[in-house]
């Protein structure tokens, strides 16, 4: 049965306050953590499935929880990578998952799982909590997410942070259709392609994470002792 934001107002509300303080509550302590997006629908035996869960496996062996939408395909190889690391370490494997009609079971390498009704709720929760995203080829749900992330940039809602598309042949046909038909229309800027890296290097992948927590750490390090935070 498919459930719309109409009717009975009152209690959706408190269900949606319900759904950001379980998941602010639960995600509190997760520091130095990387989203990683894609679609749902891609096997084990299919090559990004394999890549996510070998970035996932190098993210966390650097000390970095990973957050995926809890579900399938590539979800479930960043899950699973997560876990394949010392289960004693301060690593998490986090599942954001939403109640779909179909599509989303939730993938059994989790550690830190949470429920979602809502979708801008989670995203809320993916964008909070992470300091970095992967997006592997996927679909409208992966699409959603990078361009949610990219906006909130540009308009300078959220600090930037590395906006990672990982797969060349998969994401530059989009890159260049930004360029060749909403920049000469004015409706972005150059400057907007700075926030976006376009990689099939995991090496990459990894040197960015490292390089922009290492930068924050050290924000913050100077901001404790009052020093310019300037970058």
């Amino acid at each position: 049965m498919i459930e719309d934001l109409k009717g009975d107002e009152a209690w959706r509300m408190f269900r949606i306050i319900s759904e950001f303080t379980e998941g602010f509550d639960k995600l509190s302590r997760v520091e130095c953590a990387v989203s990683i997006f894609g679609s749902a629908r891609l096997t084990p035996d299919n090559a990004h499935y394999r890549q996510a869960e070998e970035i996932s496996r190098r993210l966390a062996a650097e000390g970095f929880s990973i957050i995926t939408g809890g579900g399938p395909g590539i979800m479930e190889a960043a899950n699973k990578g997560a876990c394949s690391v010392d289960a004693a370490s301060a690593v998490k494997s986090i599942g954001l998952n939403i109640s779909l009609p179909k599509e989303q079971q939730l993938n059994p390498y989790q550690n830190l799982s949470l429920e979602y009704r809502y979708f801008f709720v989670r995203k809320v929760m993916f964008v909070k909590h992470s300091m970095g995203y992967v997006c592997m080829p996927g679909g409208f749900g992966t699409l959603d997410e990078f361009f949610e992330a990219l906006t909130l940039m540009q308009t300078m809602k959220i600090y930037p942070m590395p906006l990672v598309l990982f797969g060349t042949d998969f994401w530059q046909g989009m890159l260049d259709w930004l360029r060749s038909t909403l920049l000469p229309a004015g409706t972005i800027s150059e400057g907007d392609f700075d926030y976006i890296t376009l990689t099939d290097n995991i090496d990459e992948i990894v040197t960015i994470m490292v390089e922009h927590r290492n930068w924050k750490n050290e924000m913050r390090a100077r901001a404790a002792t009052g020093q310019d935070c300037d970058r």
